[in-house]
């Protein structure tokens, strides 16, 4: 009776959301940056949503992206969809059991895969209609990788797994999941100690970090191992990518890059302090944020440092010439790419969940009840596709109009 009130629960609140005016600000929340507080730093206002989740009791605890949509996940499990570039909210569902852990949503150019609790959910990116749902064997520590045939995660006991996508996709039709989803499962391979890190694809290769103190390589294929890796301590952090090269953070202060294809250590930068942060990595700029060491740029061919700002504590995102980090008050802080100057702040101390964008130029911002905004640069209302630039639309062009006036902006807040 009690899981029958609380799905009748997140039923009504999701209509109630979907029923209500697009942008409805809950009471309580801070108020939008103004134009002229983000024109100050070259910055625009694209667009505010709210987030489906219930204020008395949620909060959100994932917000991720890619280049056509953001996903908000709410401590319940409700899961909000916006278009990235519009901010219209496409669908709001119900994964899991309330309260259940997750880890932040992945995608394909089609799906979107989301693992709460044991269970791991493939979505319609436009749609939110559930395509598969396939039951985990282990319990999962990392959340979900993909490439075109094959989805992988990493457990707590140490285990990658590999599923067949198409496997997965007829098990489904066929009404066979989830209770036949081993029969998805195209390898399994274990190592010492907890996978710490979500499986970076590089080529034909599967990359993955341990608790061990390893970074493991193995073919897609048929697991075999290709490479391994021994550094000094355990990977917490986790690994990033820049074309064919992985970087890799370890908690004895050492910072270093390997070409997995090549099965060769490249360089290796000390930061005198432990990383437990995913280092970034954009166009030919490398962003890596030692536990309060600041914010080190480094060039990503040769680990030479380029600058350092110590008062800075996590990444957001490169728009223009400018890269848009956070420090330690909490403020929304740009400094220049070049040199690490600081540009302006923001003071923008509740909207404290901050996605790393490395996918497009966009800011991406939240609060913990569900507001979310996108900045952008002034006069660029079309992104910038930082990881993937074969994949941006073919855009218009569009001839400026002759006329002496302009629209008005205007700066007007909802009514609370």
């Amino acid at each position: 009776m009690k899981n029958c009130l609380r799905v009748l629960t997140v039923v009504a609140l999701i209509w109630v959301y979907l029923d209500a005016p697009a942008f409805a600000q809950l009471k309580g929340d801070p108020p939008l940056p103004t134009h002229q507080q983000l024109s100050r730093i070259g910055l625009e206002r694209g667009w505010w949503a709210q987030a489906v989740i219930n204020p008395h009791r949620d909060k959100i605890k994932h917000v991720s992206i890619d280049e056509d949509m953001v996903y908000v996940q709410a401590s319940s499990g409700v899961t909000t969809a916006f278009d990235a570039e519009s901010g219209q909210q496409l669908w709001a569902v119900q994964l899991g059991k309330f309260d259940q852990p997750s880890f932040p949503a992945v995608s394909n150019e089609k799906e979107a895969m989301i693992v709460v609790g044991s269970t791991m959910y493939g979505l319609d990116k436009r749609t939110g209609r559930t395509l598969w749902n396939l039951i985990l064997h282990g319990q999962p520590s990392t959340g979900p990788a993909v490439d075109d045939t094959q989805v992988y995660f990493g457990t707590l006991d140490g285990s990658i797994y590999a599923y067949s996508l198409e496997k997965i996709r007829k098990l489904y039709e066929q009404r066979r999941l989830p209770q036949w989803s081993m029969e998805a499962q195209v390898w399994m391979y274990k190592v010492g100690k907890e996978i710490t890190s979500p499986p970076i694809i590089i080529g034909p290769y599967v990359n993955f970090a341990s608790r061990d103190g390893s970074v493991y390589s193995v073919k897609a294929a048929d697991r075999k191992l290709w490479y391994q890796v021994e550094t000094g301590q355990a990977i917490v952090a986790p690994l990033a990518r820049l074309d064919n090269l992985l970087f890799v953070a370890s908690e004895d202060f050492t910072f270093c890059a390997i070409d997995p294809l090549s099965r060769t250590y490249k360089w290796e930068f000390t930061s005198g302090l432990p990383i437990r942060k995913g280092p970034v990595a954009i166009d030919n700029d490398l962003y890596v944020l030692p536990d309060r060491g600041g914010m080190y740029c480094l060039d990503p061919n040769s680990g030479a440092r380029r600058w350092w700002k110590p008062e800075l504590t996590n990444f957001v995102a490169v728009t223009g010439g400018a890269v848009a980090t956070s420090d330690a008050d909490g403020n929304l802080t740009l400094v220049s790419r070049s040199s690490g100057e600081t540009i302006g702040s923001l003071p923008l101390r509740r909207y404290n969940v901050r996605t790393v964008n490395d996918r497009t130029d966009r800011i991406f911002l939240a609060t913990e009840s569900g507001l979310v905004i996108c900045l952008r640069q002034i006069g660029h209302p079309y992104p910038v596709y930082h990881r993937y630039p074969d994949r941006l639309p073919l855009l218009p062009e569009i001839e400026p109009e002759d006329s002496s006036e302009a629209p008005a902006e205007t700066d007007a807040q909802p009514e609370q």
